[in-house]
């Protein structure tokens, strides 16, 4: 004879759902008793660039288009692609869709729509998940929508809610929009400053040409090299290897740890033709990873600056030090390079610490998401209580 697994207890004024712990005066809704769910007609060929209206494809880019077939309040969300279950948006206005994106629509007077996008962007694809036996969803079938169960307040409370992260978003909408701004005046700033077309206010002189190795000098670097299979999650020393990421992972081999030498050092990726400054003692990363100095004459910094601003452009998974080898540097004065140099750093601190604001800002939205969409903090008063 089996015996029956006890759930555990609500907490007071909380019940136990299908959809987990809520509080007792909300109720659970199925989406299709409060909206209307259909799917758009266009194509992809249809956008048009710079167009007036947006146009929701299965991406999270919202491309644009010169005609609109809808118009109003709305959540969209990819019906098949890599999007699936992942890519959402919200709009209030003039609109067109692909065929192949469903549009949630015609909200009733109980469900608020910015709230429901909230909720369906936060639970959605746990849902599908749940529905496939495989590791990922190749599409959406209509039921996995109309089905679907959330949490519903009542509307008062969904709009509260709907406005505290709307806000938030608000915010990490102006902040990327100034960090968009701080990049592109940075971009301008290298134009200018490292071909020597503006020149900083007591500088004056020609620039040299001077050959790669004039400039710079290579690292031996293969006795602090690990292998790929061999970095890990945490450790004393950053690993630094070609790839994307400034720090790809850690190690405690302080056999294998570079002394970053005063100034720093340049990495550039053999195969990737990235290009990364480190003024920091680091391990090597795998195979592909050159590391190089500036001349005693010379600023290192510069010379990344000038690599990331016009570098080496890749041609696959091939080796590229040898065109690197062969390029030619402008050069001014170590003194105006130094100068140059700390214009420049000085902007990507600035950036840096945007980036860092809005990722904090992220990380609390998240939690606000967490709290306010289960009703664990209350923005209004439940019914009944005083």
């Amino acid at each position: 004879m089996s015996e029956s697994v006890a759930q555990p207890k609500a907490p007071k004024g909380y019940k136990q759902t299908e959809v987990g712990l809520i509080p007792e005066d909300w109720s659970l809704a199925r989406i299709d008793d409060h909206a209307s769910i259909k799917t758009g007609s266009r194509n992809t060929q249809d956008r048009v660039d710079d167009g007036q209206y947006p146009f929701f494809v299965r991406s999270q880019q919202v491309e644009r288009i010169n005609s609109y077939s809808y118009e109003g309040e709305a959540v969209l969300t990819a019906g098949d692609g890599v999007g699936t279950g992942k890519v959402f948006h919200y709009i209030n206005g003039r609109f067109d869709v692909h065929q192949r994106v469903y549009r949630i629509t015609e909200f009733s007077d109980h469900l608020d729509g910015l709230y429901f996008f909230y909720q369906f962007s936060t639970r959605f694809y746990d849902r599908i998940m749940s529905m496939t036996a495989k590791s990922s969803v190749d599409s959406v079938r209509m039921e996995m929508i109309a089905g679907m169960l959330i949490p519903v307040p009542l509307i008062h409370e969904q709009q509260a809610i709907a406005e505290a992260l709307s806000d938030v978003d608000g915010l990490l909408g102006a902040l990327e929009a100034l960090i968009a701004k701080k990049r592109a005046i940075r971009q301008a700033a290298m134009q200018q400053l490292l071909t020597g077309k503006t020149r900083l206010p007591g500088f004056t002189g020609t620039w040299e040409t001077k050959p790669f190795a004039a400039v710079l000098t290579r690292l031996n670097v293969k006795a602090h090299q690990i292998q790929a299979r061999d970095y890990a999650s945490l450790g004393r020393y950053p690993v630094i290897d070609q790839g994307q990421e400034l720090v790809i992972g850690f190690s405690d081999r302080s056999d294998k740890h570079l002394p970053c030498p005063s100034g720093g050092v340049i990495v550039f990726g053999d195969h990737t033709c990235i290009v990364k400054f480190v003024d920091f003692d680091f391990v090597v990363g795998a195979d592909g990873t050159q590391v190089l100095l500036a001349k005693a004459d010379g600023c290192t910094r510069f010379y990344a600056y000038q690599l990331q601003h016009s570098g080496i452009e890749p041609t696959g998974y091939n080796r590229h030090f040898k065109f690197l080898k062969e390029r030619d540097f402008l050069v001014p004065s170590v003194g105006e390079q130094q100068a140059i140099t700390a214009v420049l750093s000085d902007m990507d601190a600035e950036i840096a610490a945007l980036e860092r604001r809005r990722d904090k800002t992220k990380q609390i939205k998240q939690g606000m998401m967490q709290q306010l969409l289960t009703g664990r903090i209350r923005l209004v008063k439940a019914e009944g209580t005083k």
